[in-house]
């Protein structure tokens, strides 16, 4: 029996796709293409922050105008580009409730960019959407300016002026890697001269990217209010709070407490600050060692708080931001951290505070609301009436914490109007700010001044760059309260439960969410993994100090270390030429060196053709010496006689010695001649 196979044949729109895609690419489509690519580079990172529906009106077109290209098909007519015009500009209102403002303009920029792509029908369209593009791709940095976002911009700029290059060829297109290369080597030819620009114009204090209307945006942070799982809610993020470079040897980690909003009013469930104004009197603390010196360079937060270990020495310097500190010591701006600001703190790690204070302004630490937690007021009446020792019942109340059965979650049981009844006596389980409330209630209930503190505790040391980090998963809670003789002490309760979350800084994470639910629990532990993301973390922290926190004050220490005692205005311009000179010098003098030398005689033939061109009578392209001297002595020629036979001379003796076969090279006394007689040739032409 014959078997035979059946052969399939490709319908006619198949076959109609495989001839096209094996045809080769014209120069306007690939052009095109590498355009669309170009935008698509640019617009890529606003996805993050326009509304979804304009991200996908930008997809839709993207696919609509790069079919259009690879099919040759006609660009759509104004009557359907109308409607999409109408139909978006109203939706960015709507959006927005104004046309102003730095999300409603790039909004309007990113739709304007992919309806020009559609729009395009001459020449000149290709360099409006090419100059939008470098337009649009600056607002990025309205957004991020981290090393990331920088990279993706380098990426856009290369491919934006690879695509500016394809434009300019009027003949034969180099091959793309030629392209690229040559753009490559265009960007790194203007990088010496970027870094000069960048160190030594004279800069400004305040950031170079802020809108100050768009400046006060939401961040994540302390707030100056607790209430149960405010601060939980902290401990799920692990966005970076701060970081501290130590110059002194770095504290043990259970004294790593940074101290931030002092919480003394309390409603029955929630905390907040009492009304205090700077300190006007004077704050007593009485040093048991010496002070720990280190920088702190703090990420915006929207709020007025500064960081520092307990307790600060001295008042850190802002620059255009003074700081202040309260009688509960609290460090505090002018005005809201709304950018990255650094400053440089001693705190004194081990001390006593305020060991005399008066008992009239204690009366402040003591208040609770009545009609509130009578099971907790009648535990601390017990307690009383077993001793009046202030230190034995604090040791009591963490010794009750510790030896019962609570517990440190971050997802506690929900509590009723007697919140701290209901945690101490029924759930026992909760966050750091649980804890912290439980005992300052409690010592309130024991005539003991107590108060809360929130900031953060601990931080992670990266040993590639020595930093400490502290992220918002640090934010922790803990007590106050005030021993006659011994002053303010410190008094975390959630180190009588949780230990580790103080001496090893061991905070209980949520459950991975999404695609990380799929990778192994203990897959960050791997110290490969860690390796990368201590590397990755140090880069982005550089980045950050010596980058975009660049500040007058780092630009004059950087000029007063090369050896220049006044630094002004006038002194950073003069330097900035004059390097800028040197190494604009130092980058083409190769290059001209490198440049191929010109032969005097075909310049010389060069100058004779730009001549006759001004007068009339250009040179064709495809036209040699010799056709074109048949041509000039037409008798239709547009010279007089004298200059068109002197003319036809030079360009059959120019033809003659550079295109003749000779038996041996030219010597130098020939081709002499022979330039002292194009010379004279040109002369009487002129």
């Amino acid at each position: 029996m014959k078997v035979t196979k059946a052969m399939t044949t490709p319908s006619p729109p198949a076959r109609k796709a495989v001839r096209a895609l094996s045809r080769p690419m014209s120069r306007d489509k690939a052009d095109t293409l590498l355009l669309i690519v170009a935008c698509t580079l640019v617009l890529a990172p606003h996805a993050q922050h326009v509304p979804l529906w304009i991200t996908a009106c930008c997809v839709f077109m993207l696919i609509w105008r790069s079919w259009i290209t690879f099919r040759g098909n006609r660009m759509p007519p104004r009557w359907i580009l109308l409607p999409i015009a109408v139909l978006t500009v109203p939706g960015v209102y709507w959006t927005y409730d104004t046309f102003f403002g730095r999300d409603a303009g790039v909004a309007m920029l990113v739709l304007l960019l992919t309806c020009k792509l559609l729009e395009m029908r001459a020449r000149r369209d290709l360099f409006v959407v090419v100059c939008l593009s470098f337009f649009l791709m600056l607002t990025n940095l309205f957004y991020s300016q981290s090393i990331a976002t920088a990279a993706l911009m380098l990426a856009a700029t290369v491919a934006i002026l690879t695509t500016q290059l394809s434009f300019q060829y009027t003949g034969v297109v180099p091959p793309l890697k030629q392209r690229l290369r040559l753009c490559l080597t265009m960007v790194g030819l203007a990088l010496p001269l970027m870094l000069v620009m960048f160190f030594l114009f004279p800069r400004i204090q305040g950031p170079l990217w802020g809108l100050p209307s768009d400046a006060q945006s939401g961040h994540t942070g302390m707030s100056d209010t607790m209430a149960p799982g405010n601060i939980a809610k902290l401990a799920l993020s692990e966005e970076i709070a701060f970081r501290a470079k130590f110059i002194d040897p770095l504290p043990e980690r259970s004294a790593l407490y940074w101290r931030g909003v002092v919480l003394g009013s309390y409603d029955g469930r929630t905390w907040s600050r009492l009304q205090q104004g700077p300190a006007s009197g004077t704050i007593t603390i009485v040093p048991h060692a010496a002070p720990v010196r280190y920088q702190v360079t703090m990420e915006p937060s929207g709020q007025r708080w500064l960081y520092a270990l307990e307790l600060p020495q001295a008042l850190p310097e802002i620059p255009d931001n003074a700081s202040s500190i309260t009688s509960d010591l609290q460090l505090m701006a002018s005005s809201p951290i709304t950018d990255r600001v650094r400053y440089d703190v001693a705190s004194i790690v081990k001390y006593s505070l305020q060991p005399q204070q008066d008992q009239l302004s204690l009366q402040d630490w003591l208040d609770l609301p009545p009609g509130f937690n009578p099971q907790t007021h009648e535990y601390a009446a017990k307690l009383r009436n077993s001793t009046d020792d202030n230190l034995s019942l604090i040791r009591t109340v963490l010794g009750k914490f510790h030896d019962e059965p609570f517990r440190y979650t971050l997802e506690p049981a929900p509590l009723g109007r007697h919140a701290v009844d209901d945690f101490l006596f029924s759930t026992r389980a909760g966050f750091c700010e649980h804890y912290a409330s439980a005992f300052v209630v409690l010592m309130r209930a024991l005539d003991i001044p107590a108060r809360v503190v929130t900031g953060y505790q601990g931080g992670e040391l990266n040993p590639v760059d020595g930093y400490l980090t502290v992220r918002q998963s640090d934010a922790h809670a803990w007590a106050e309260v005030w021993l006659s003789g011994r002053g303010w002490v410190r008094v975390d309760p959630t180190a009588a439960v949780a230990p580790d979350r103080v001496e090893r800084n061991v905070v209980p994470r949520a459950p991975p969410q999404g695609f990380g639910a799929l990778l192994p629990l203990d897959l960050a532990s791997h110290s490969w993994i860690n390796a990368i993301r201590q590397r990755t973390d140090a880069l982005s922290n550089g980045w950050n100090q010596w980058v975009l926190n660049y500040t007058p004050q780092q630009q004059r220490n950087l000029i007063q270390s090369l050896g220049f005692e006044r630094v002004d205005w006038l002194t950073l311009t003069l330097l900035m030429f004059a390097l800028g000179s040197v190494v604009m010098a130092v980058t083409t003098v190769p290059l001209l060196w490198k440049r191929r030398a010109i032969d005097p005689v075909d310049a010389l033939y060069r100058r004779l053709c730009d001549l006759l061109a001004a007068r009339g009578m250009q040179r064709a392209l495809h036209e040699g010496p010799g056709s074109y001297a048949t041509r000039l002595g037409a008798p239709n020629s547009l010279l007089v006689p004298a200059r068109q036979q002197a003319a036809i001379d030079f360009l059959k003796l120019y033809e003659a010695t550079r295109y003749a076969p000779t038996a041996q090279p030219e010597s130098k006394a020939t081709r002499l001649q022979l330039l002292r007689q194009l010379k004279s040739l040109f002369k009487k032409i002129r």
